[in-house]
């Protein structure tokens, strides 16, 4: 039996082993999400182009952003070489001081190149530029997007098909913009606006710029040609508006700390205290505590003692006095009687009426209690304990 219940274990254990491992080499289903992120492989992230950034601006630096632009061009000082910055995402979506930030930042002369299919808030409003949409198809609506520029433009143009068409620009009149490229219905997708002293570019498709498009030969030059309108500076290239704020070495509850000097020594030090004071408080013995037992409650023991010692010298007249005593003390208590002034029938009917005892009964008791000095024995004794504890049970 022993062996039986070994295999079926053993034959379990394969059968877990051998899933995990299909699970594990099994090909991974391709993962079609619009990330647009430059640390994702999958076909519309940007990883291909972020790296290929460099070379494509004449070896300048290519920073990653992972703030919102109001703080990040609040760091970049005003005597820093000119610069673009870059936004590639399906939303490009920000805030009223984000949209001051990046417009007072292009009227000192630099490039912001915006990729994207929807616009919120009023920043193409501002640059005079709209993002209208035509309404959708049953058809295949890919449609074939080409350079105005002839030194760009490809004899075949190029067609995305996981785009569905309906997204196009439209400019304002008296804006001073350019269009750069264009569908096959004509409608701008890529301008330039002059903007103070620098230039914003909008392009109309982002999906453009992933690694799907980068690597297909019969779209990568679109990307490449799209970049070369940037100049040869550095670039920030946005990952706030696709990853949120900080990058992955930056998540921690003590990001704030460690980034103040002054904060960050006095918690290596509180750090330090604390090791030194697990060091050596550890050596020291903790004294023994001794144990103390509650109080006991020692009166009814008491009680019992000096019974027992009345009863035992015989001395009953004495304790069926102190009996009688307890007995009007009690009426007093209980019943606000009290037996010195009233009769011994006023007295008998009183205890009747409030104890509830019946008239046989309480002139029994008074009769016993009234003869108090007279000649007692144990037996008697007994009978009148018995008959007090009796009305005090009833009476309670």
């Amino acid at each position: 039996m022993f062996f039986n219940l070994n295999r079926y274990w053993l034959f379990l254990f394969l059968i877990v082993l051998g899933y995990g491992l299909f699970e594990y080499y099994r090909p991974k289903p391709v993962d079609w999400k619009e990330s647009y992120s430059n640390e994702d492989k999958i076909p519309f992230g940007t990883e291909v182009l972020f790296d290929l950034m460099p070379e494509l601006v004449g070896g300048h630096n290519v920073e990653s952003v992972r703030i919102p632009p109001y703080n990040w061009l609040a760091e970049d000082s005003a005597d820093k070489a000119k610069s673009s910055y870059i936004f590639i995402k399906s939303l490009f979506q920000i805030d009223a001081n984000d949209r001051k930030a990046l417009l007072d930042y292009v009227k000192k002369g630099n490039v912001v190149f915006i990729s994207a299919y929807r616009f919120s808030g009023d920043f193409l409003k501002d640059i005079g530029v709209k993002a209208p949409q035509h309404g959708p198809s049953l058809r295949d609506s890919a449609k074939v997007f080409n350079f105005v520029n002839p030194l760009l433009r490809d004899k075949k143009g190029f067609k995305f098909s996981k785009d569905d068409g309906t997204n196009y620009l439209q400019i304002k009149k008296g804006t001073d913009a350019v269009v750069l490229a264009v569908n096959e219905d004509n409608e701008p997708v890529f301008v330039k606006v002059t903007y103070g002293k620098g230039q914003i570019y909008i392009h109309n498709l982002a999906l453009a710029f992933t690694n799907y498009y980068v690597l297909d030969s019969l779209t990568s030059q679109h990307a490449f040609k799209a970049i070369s309108y940037l100049p040869k500076q550095p670039v920030y290239w946005d990952e706030y508006q696709k990853k949120g704020r900080f990058g992955e070495n930056q998540h921690s509850v003590f990001r704030y700390i460690v980034t103040s000097p002054g904060l960050k020594t006095a918690y290596y030090l509180a750090l330090s205290g604390l090791l030194l004071y697990v060091i050596f408080s550890g050596k020291r013995r903790q004294r023994v505590i001794p144990i103390m037992n509650s109080p006991k409650n020692v009166s009814l023991e008491f009680v019992k003692t000096i019974g027992n010692m009345y009863y035992r010298k015989g001395n009953h007249a004495n304790m069926a006095g102190k009996l009688v005593q307890h007995f009007r003390m009690y009426l007093r208590e209980r019943f606000g009687v009290n037996t010195a002034t009233h009769s011994d029938e006023e007295l008998s009917a009183l205890i009747s009426q409030k104890g509830g005892l019946s008239n046989l009964e309480t002139e029994d008791l008074l009769r016993e209690i009234s003869d108090e000095h007279g000649k007692w024995t144990g037996e008697r004794l007994i009978e009148l304990n018995h008959k007090l504890e009796e009305f005090y049970e009833r009476t309670r």
